[in-house]
């Protein structure tokens, strides 16, 4: 809570959600217009797991949005600090993404943003689910594969050479993903108890961090992330991202968005199909729909594969995964195979 008292001192024109104060959050909506004066507020509640922002379902009578706040931490991990600016580029991506009729069908509506509290509203797609229970065994179909490859190849191929590819630049964000994704998972004195999670993972995480070659081509795969490229990306395409809704897969939270090399998307995808179990054929499936702006550089996608793998297992942020240690250590093999033999 420390945080969020110092954030109250320091930012008193901010306003903060609540979904306990619903007479503040409606005299909040309103002097936004996002309520009408003679509306009434139903209710407000958590909306997700909301890992990385504080996130509510507003109901009023007839309609619902959904409201998402970034504050300078990390929601789940408040001891972790996230770019407050996160918000507003997330609002830029919307935007953007309207102006291509079928990549908007697949998002929420961008209903609204304030800048000054870091608040989007955002389009209520309903009690939708996310993909996390392929984590738990169930299976993605070949349509679903195709349809998410799609909408990564539009986005990729749609906004090469925008005049608003600065907007994109995201650093901040891209610092705080390239530290939990190429570095701290492989410091030795990250302070991580892997044990805590699956007792004998410490001692199998041990033989990638002592790999000297492995460790310096995650580091090269770091220095890439970091650098601009030519394609608008998501970000972090994977299955806590995808909803299935009434109107077919959705996909949300491209906070991390930035222009970049596409292979990094992609490959984010093929790593979570690895880590879920999922059948081989789906790898293939994806690859053979996604058609990036530029050729293919497969070996780059497998490497970022790998590494998401990697940081996945024994980085922050973990998985809902049912695995024991022999079958971690097999992803940590495969890991290590598909970053240096790629």
């Amino acid at each position: 809570m420390l945080a969020r008292d110092e954030f109250q001192r320091e930012h008193p024109e901010a306003f903060l959600l609540d979904a306990s104060d619903a007479p503040s959050l409606a005299e909040y909506l309103r002097g936004r217009g996002w309520l009408d004066a003679d509306e009434q507020l139903i209710s407000a509640a958590k909306a997700g797991a909301g890992n990385m922002n504080y996130t509510l379902r507003v109901m009023a009578p007839g309609r619902s949005f959904i409201l998402k706040q970034a504050r300078p931490w990390v929601e789940k991990y408040p001891q972790i600090a996230a770019p407050w600016e996160r918000a507003l580029i997330e609002g830029r991506f919307y935007e953007v993404v309207s102006t291509e009729r079928r990549l908007a069908a697949m998002m929420p509506k961008l209903l609204g943003l304030d800048a000054q509290s870091h608040i989007l509203a955002l389009e209520d797609l309903g009690e939708a689910q996310d993909f996390t229970n392929l984590y738990q065994g169930a299976e993605l179909n070949g349509a679903l594969v195709e349809e998410l490859a799609t909408y990564l190849t539009r986005l990729h191929r749609g906004f090469i050479g925008a005049a608003f590819k600065s907007d994109f630049a995201n650093r901040a964000m891209r610092a705080l993903n390239h530290l939990h994704i190429f570095d701290f998972p492989l410091r030795e004195d990250n302070g991580l108890d892997l044990d805590a999670f699956t007792p004998g993972l410490r001692k199998a995480a041990e033989t990638l961090k002592r790999n000297e070659r492995y460790a310096g081509k995650v580091r090269e795969l770091g220095e890439l992330y970091l650098s601009d490229g030519e394609a608008l990306l998501h970000g972090d395409f994977f299955p806590g991202s995808w909803l299935k809704t009434e109107r077919g897969v959705c996909v949300i939270d491209p906070e991390f968005c930035f222009y970049g090399a596409p292979e990094f998307d992609s490959g984010v995808m093929v790593a979570h199909l690895y880590l879920a179990g999922q059948k081989a054929r789906l790898i293939e499936r994806l690859l053979e729909s996604y058609h990036p702006p530029l050729p293919l550089k497969l070996p780059l996608v497998w490497q970022f594969a790998g590494v998401e793998i990697m940081r996945r297992l024994i980085g922050v942020a973990q998985l809902p995964l049912n695995y024991g240690v022999e079958s971690k250590t097999e992803l940590l093999r495969l890991s290590l195979e598909l970053v240096l033999n790629s």
